[in-house]
């Protein structure tokens, strides 16, 4: 079977402002119903959410806030580098999803949650929600921000700086938590990551 080829740019359409409403809207509800699994499990993920969880699980803070906080610094060197809209547009995910996180709780109700089962649906729930995000030119901050710059600024593909920021992050958990929360969160990282590296290619959109 031939391989799909690419859509010519000049057949591409731009996303309207209610289907990158709705698409940003539905993305981000799955980005954080897979972290209200993870979060019910103790767990931990990558990237800046998973640095908030980390500060957030050691001061005793609410997820939310510590995720709002930490993406802060990185809405400067966004709207620098990567443009107006992707920075209001990731600053509205990182906002939303920093309240849906908070929210979704009171209205979930967990009587028992196998972990392998719960790092699965976190994964591919919030590896969905990514994808949905960033192809509605957003993104939900912080150090996908960094990933971003290095692939079109130095040629490293962001995968791989999202790879090693993973590994750190999880080399500092393994002195914070127990081995087995760790072994469960990079599992549940991997599935995340294996959604995003499978399915983010620019060259598969249909629209821009």
């Amino acid at each position: 079977m031939p391989a799909a080829m690419p859509i010519p740019s000049e057949y591409r359409q731009s996303h309207t402002s209610v289907e990158d409403a709705q698409g940003l809207t539905i993305g981000l509800l799955a980005a954080a119903v897979g972290l209200t699994f993870l979060q019910h499990l103790g767990f931990l993920t990558g990237q800046t959410a998973g640095l908030a969880l980390i500060i957030a699980y050691l001061l005793g803070w609410s997820f939310g806030v510590v995720f709002f906080l930490v993406n802060l610094p990185f809405y400067v060197l966004a709207w620098r580098r990567l443009g107006r809209e992707f920075t209001i547009k990731s600053f509205a995910c990182v906002a939303l999803l920093s309240v849906l996180v908070d929210v979704l709780p009171l209205g979930i109700r967990f009587e028992y949650l196998n972990p392998v089962l719960g790092v699965i649906v976190f994964g591919v729930l919030t590896g969905f929600g990514l994808l949905g995000v960033f192809r509605h030119k957003g993104s939900l901050g912080g150090l996908g921000v960094i990933a971003l710059l290095a692939q079109d600024r130095l040629g490293i593909r962001a995968g791989y700086v999202q790879l090693a920021v993973d590994g750190l992050l999880f080399f500092v958990a393994l002195f914070l938590f127990e081995f087995r929360v760790v072994a469960y969160s990079l599992f549940g990282a991997v599935i995340l990551n294996g959604v995003i590296a499978f399915n983010h290619r620019r060259d598969r959109y249909i629209a821009d």
